[in-house]
């Protein structure tokens, strides 16, 4: 215990001299540590949120859902379970709407909630007045959007026009119960009473409808047990209803918000990694400073491992001292994330203090901290008493030290091990760990490579300037690999960040261009569709796609039913496609954006011959069929046997409507069916006339504007690029923090070098010159390093997980580059200033002194 106390004391005074630059150094990790609190604080809330508020998220304790009303088999269970019922019919339908300053009336793409009983049983609908959400079923009126009502300057009393039906507004929804789907984003709800439904004509064959049953449930029920009874549940499982209790939801919307705090932690692991690598840099750099210093406690009797001691004992303080000021700020910081988020949550996120969130913090900072430290901390174990003698700036000559490995394994272990507890997913922890230790090999070679190269072709009887800032790149106390390593990390992180977000909203920009078309109508009856066309064609809109759709459902495939299939234990098709049911059409021809890539495409079929049809790729694998397997459908009560003939690939960026599964004609003309039409409208100006016209004359059809989707979605897009660069400022500012304190660090190195350049003759413009041509070499190397890094993580993310076209912009790329080289060569030359500003002699008294 006295040994430990001299060590201490030992080490608190010989850091006197140092404490402003080791508090520098540690500076970096305080940046990362502020992201992981802030980021495990808001998880941890949003968790609770989720366990506190699901009944409010879902309104009721059990729902039942599925494309159509509710058999009376599946009634009678849903009536078994006590307590009180509701119903609700959504489906999306165009608003004519009274405006006040104009004869022409406006239209409006909208979300209609129908609703029978008193839903939500759990939570609230916020209207105003605030009466009107007990009275607008009774006296047959709408809640409407208050977004919708601003923007068409109507009022409480003012009347909106479903369909046939003309409903007055009795109150403005000011909030829309459980609307955290992307149509709610582009379409404004309004309430109306189901009773009233009828009446509109909006619901016919082939209507897009969903059918929700609600049940509150008295105390003491137990939803989990009627919920896994497996005989209880198959009946609606066979006819395509979905049950989900409050477990459910908790497990759902837990799962929905999986992918967001693994982003927000991944993000939060990089700015940690980064200061992690600026603690080791700053470490590395810091004990050559001191070698001197070790050398003579050597000569006093020390021991290696004493030496050791003393200065992991200040780096292992300042560090947790910096650990500290990280945890602090961020439980700070938690407070701006949930308003920054609030766009993409069900419901406001409590701001709390997460002391787990906190002991994370700072148990996961002090160990990686360390660990990182550790590496050219064990370097003191081996330096040589003899160094206070040698005149020689080489490294002393020891054998390689296998401690140093045992430190690398541990660190490659704890970022996975926190990796894995971050995301809970063994195959993405493992992915990223070794993506990251492949990138660190690349720069540790790239960085390594160049020295050798420099050192060993440098031209000799080159230009002085050039021959010195070259030989600055592998002299005793160079920033080579530092700086190549941390700069090159940072700028693959930044450079990856702003390709995948460029690619994502090029790819929406792209749906939008040239003769896309930009207008969707559907629900169009047969009877109504020549009229359509025709009314399509007289305000000279070209008639893109006019196209059929029968609903079906799949009944059986290779030979079994799909009972038998669900019986099965070794099937391997997809429950979405098994279930899903099937949107088809026919024709006699495939579409532009269909490739034929297996088989051959019949267009048509003769009566009493084989039925051959064409489906998705993608689809046919996720049911794990292919050419000649049979598929038997359900088309409104009558089978029929049909046999793949060929494959096909869409693409799906195209503004059309698409089909997994395309008939030929001769089979189903006689199906009950509904249609679809696809146009484009020149301007806002004719779209709007085009709606009004296609709504007052057929008001059971729907008018979409994708145009007006795609502008919702671009702007969700653009919030979501926001979201990412302000977590990646996280990890920007921890490397540019990095770069700084590496740079400042390594002035206290080069000093003494450029006072020998002036005490020889060098002049003040030489020495500028000398440090700008390493630094822009050094930030040149690192920046490119770092930018091809990035553009094979981007390729494998682009390709691989989000199904994207790659490409990149060049133009981001280069501002990257030249920033990065620009940055480094900037704060390079702000470290000479004061060798310039003062006389050789001051300078080297302050150092030596």
């Amino acid at each position: 215990m006295g040994q430990f106390a001299f060590l201490a004391k030992t080490a608190l005074r010989d850091s006197r001299k140092n404490r402003g630059k080791l508090f520098m150094f540690m500076s970096s990790i305080v940046l990362g540590i502020m992201a992981l609190v802030a980021i495990n604080s808001f998880n941890y809330n949003l968790v609770k949120d989720i366990d506190n508020q699901t009944k409010s998220v879902l309104g009721a304790d059990i729902m039942v859902e599925g494309k159509k009303p509710l058999p009376a088999h599946l009634k009678v269970v849903v009536d078994s379970v006590p307590g009180q019922r509701a119903s609700q019919m959504e489906f999306f339908s165009m608003a004519l709407i009274d405006t006040k300053d104009s004869a022409e009336q406006e239209t409006q793409f909208t979300r209609v909630q129908a609703v029978e009983g008193n839903f939500p049983f759990y939570g609230n609908l916020v209207t105003d007045p605030k009466d009107a959400k007990e009275r607008y079923q009774e006296e047959g009126g709408a809640l409407v959007d208050d977004g919708l009502m601003l923007e068409h300057a109507l009022s409480v009393g003012d009347s909106i026009q479903l369909g046939r039906q003309r409903f007055p507004i009795t109150g403005r929804l000011m909030n829309s119960f459980g609307s955290v789907s992307l149509g709610a984003s582009f379409a404004p709800s309004i309430y109306i009473d189901q009773s009233r439904v009828k009446a509109t004509e909006l619901v016919q064959t082939g209507s897009m409808v969903e059918y929700k049953y609600f049940i509150k449930t008295p105390e003491g029920f137990d939803r989990e047990e009627w919920d896994n009874s497996a005989v209880r549940m198959k009946p609606f499982h066979a006819e395509d209803f979905r049950v989900t209790t409050i477990e459910d939801q908790k497990r759902n919307l837990n799962r929905a918000f999986s992918f967001l705090n693994s982003f927000l932690n991944i993000i939060a692991l990089v700015a940690l990694l980064l200061g992690c690598i600026g603690v080791a840099s700053s470490v590395f750099i810091y004990i050559k400073s001191k070698i001197s210093s070790i050398a003579v406690f050597r000569c006093l009797g020390m021991k290696g491992s004493q030496a050791f001691t003393v200065y992991f004992l200040q780096i292992f303080i300042l560090g947790f001292i910096g650990v500290l000021i990280g945890t602090a700020l961020g439980s700070a910081l938690q407070l701006v994330l949930p308003a920054l988020l609030k766009d993409f949550l069900p419901y406001e996120v409590s701001l709390s203090i997460s002391w787990r969130a906190i002991m994370e913090g700072l148990s996961i900072g002090t160990i990686v901290t360390s660990l990182f430290a550790l590496v050219p901390l064990l370097a003191v174990r081996l330096i040589s008493p003899l160094r206070t003698l040698r005149a020689s700036f080489e490294d002393d000559v020891a054998p390689r030290d296998p401690l140093k490995w045992v430190a690398y394994a541990a660190i490659v272990a704890a970022l996975y091990l926190f990796l894995w507890t971050l995301t809970d997913n063994v195959r993405t922890s493992m992915y990223f760990t070794v993506g990251l230790v492949i990138a660190f090999c690349l720069l540790y070679l790239t960085s390594t490579g160049i020295m050798w190269l420099v050192r060993k072709y440098f031209p000799t009887n080159g230009n002085f300037v050039l021959r010195q800032g070259l030989s600055n790149l592998y002299r005793p106390n160079n920033q080579t690999r530092i700086l190549i390593i941390s700069l090159g990390l940072g700028t693959a992180i930044l450079t990856m960040l702003f390709t995948i977000r460029g690619l994502i909203l090029s790819n929406v920009d792209s749906m939008d261009a040239g003769s896309q078309p930009n207008m969707v109508l559907y629900s169009i009856e047969t009877e109504q569709k020549d009229e359509v066309a025709a009314l399509t064609r007289e305000m000279e809109m070209p008639v893109v796609q006019e196209v059929p759709i029968v609903t079906m459902k799949l009944a059986g495939w290779k030979g079994k039913s799909k009972a038998e299939w669900m019986q099965d234990s070794t099937r391997t098709a997809e429950r979405w496609v098994m279930h899903r049911e099937a949107r088809v059409t026919y024709r006699d021809t495939l579409a532009s954006d269909e490739t034929l890539i297996a088989g051959d495409f019949t267009g048509a079929v003769s009566p009493g011959d084989s039925v051959l049809i064409s489906v998705d790729k993608g689809w046919a694998e996720s049911l794990d069929v292919w050419l000649g397997d049979e598929l038997v459908w359900n088309v409104q009560g009558a089978l029929i046997t049909t046999y793949i003939s060929s494959i096909r690939e869409i693409e799906f960026r195209s503004m059309r409507t698409r089909f997994f599964v395309l008939f030929p004609n001769g089979v189903l003309e006689a199906a009950p069916q509904f249609h679809v039409l696809v146009t484009k409208t020149p301007n806002n100006e004719v779209m709007a006339k085009y709606r009004r016209a296609v709504v007052k004359a057929f008001p059971n059809i729907s008018v979409v504007d994708l145009g007006s989707i795609l502008t919702t979605l671009t702007d969700i897009l653009t919030k979501i690029s926001y979201i990412i660069k302000f977590m990646a400022g996280f990890s920007i500012l921890t490397g540019l923090i990095v770069l700084i304190s590496s740079l400042l660090l390594s002035k206290y190195q080069r000093i003494r070098e450029s006072v020998l350049l002036r005490t020889i003759g060098a002049q003040g413009s030489q020495i500028l010159k000398i440090n700008a041509t390493e630094y822009a070499i050094l930030g040149g190397i690192s920046a490119f390093a770092g930018i091809f890094i990035s553009t094979l993580a981007g390729y494998f993310i682009t390709t691989v997980e989000l199904e994207l076209e790659f490409a990149i912009n060049w133009w981001a790329v280069v501002i990257i580059f030249f920033f990065v080289v620009g940055l480094t060569v900037l704060i390079g030359l702000w470290n000479s200033r004061e060798v310039l500003q003062r006389s050789p002699l001051e300078v080297l008294r302050r150092e030596v002194g």
